[in-house]
């Protein structure tokens, strides 16, 4: 993703910008692995994550005193049945909640439900995507304006001048069109492409008005698709971050669970945990089924010039979107299912 950003902004050096889109994006994903790391199991004594481990433990004194009103009235009203099914809540929280400075049970156990979470969105990935078909298509998407902005400066030149300036652009941009062919093979679309730009350095064939405008045009269009690039990018890194405060809220969700309540804290913290785990991997599988839309439908067809600012707009603002509501609809169901299930465990105990 990064990759596409870069190169939109692109004016010299591909390799270079194909090399740092790449590292860049990798140094992202390994900084959230670290911090993850860093809060959930290294050194948790002294850090944010023991902060409000301490803070859950307060919680759970302040509210045993509720839990044990509620324990003895139980015990009166329902002599032995109910209130020894209630017993085991305790015991929970004091177990979850123990720290002994590099990691909790808490947090051995939310840091594996989140990489079980990233290996199932991995597969998803890996089953869906093995073409490279998300990033092709976005490639697709972009193609234009990166040609464009190697192109763009020659509009203003004539004669000998813009010769000699189509000439060191047309190697830039076949550069880029051997990094397509070496990453997806030779497509039609890649074909397209350099048959519109050689059109345009050439003078030869025939070229719309709207394409030669979607190469050598105003920037606007260039500066949109690059903030809803932006935009989704960043709609993927705030679910790592909203999945990572939610893991660090846990122990105060742990330590809320005392008070006798039907909808325990910790039913809710669990809950929002896999909503967002479902926003990601939902956000996923819709943006690989809508690339192959596009990669296996006009990407094929060399005579087809598809305006794909739609699905630049489908993943900056739609995607998110409906992967929230997705989210949303699977975390009410998850809430449901938990509920149901410590009723009728309650009930049989």
């Amino acid at each position: 993703m990064q990759l596409a950003i870069q190169l939109i902004l692109a004016q010299v050096g591909i390799d270079q910008i194909l090399d740092n889109g790449a590292a860049t994006s990798q140094s992202i994903a390994a900084g959230w692995d670290k911090q993850w790391l860093d809060l959930l199991q290294n050194n948790t004594s002294n850090n944010l994550y023991g902060a409000l481990t301490n803070l859950g433990i307060f919680f759970a004194v302040g509210t045993l005193l509720f839990f044990m009103i509620q324990f003895l009235k139980d015990l009166i009203s329902y002599e032995y049945t109910r209130p020894i099914s209630a017993l085991i809540w305790p015991f929970i929280v004091v177990i979850l909640l123990n720290n002994s400075g590099n990691g909790s049970i808490l947090s051995n156990l939310t840091l594996g439900v989140r990489n079980f979470l990233n290996t199932v969105n991995q597969q998803v990935l890996v089953t869906s995507d093995a073409n490279k078909i998300y990033q092709q298509a976005l490639n697709m998407s972009v193609a234009e304006e990166v040609a464009g902005s190697f192109l763009r400066p020659c509009q203003s030149l004539t004669g000998e001048q813009q010769s000699q300036c189509f000439i060191k652009a047309a190697e830039k941009v076949n550069i880029l069109w051997q990094k397509y062919r070496n990453t997806y093979g030779n497509k039609s679309w890649i074909n397209r492409l350099q048959t519109k730009v050689d059109n345009i350095r050439y003078g030869t064939g025939i070229v719309s008005e709207t394409s030669f405008n979607s190469l050598l045009g105003s920037t606007v269009q260039t500066n949109i698709k690059n903030f809803l690039v932006s935009l989704q990018y960043a709609f993927q890194n705030l679910i790592e971050a909203t999945m990572l405060l939610i893991a660090a809220l846990g122990p105060l969700a742990v330590g809320g669970s005392l008070l006798p309540v039907a909808g325990k804290p910790i039913f809710a913290w669990l809950t929002g945990f896999l909503s967002i785990g479902i926003a990601k991997i939902s956000f996923n599988i819709i943006a690989v089924l809508t690339a192959s839309v596009i990669v296996n439908g006009p990407g094929q067809d060399v005579n087809v010039d598809p305006d794909l600012m739609w699905f630049i707009i489908f993943l900056g603002i739609l995607a998110p979107i409906l992967s929230l509501l997705v989210a949303a609809a699977g975390g009410f169901a998850v809430f449901s299912a938990i509920s149901n299930t410590a009723s009728l465990v309650k009930e049989r105990i």
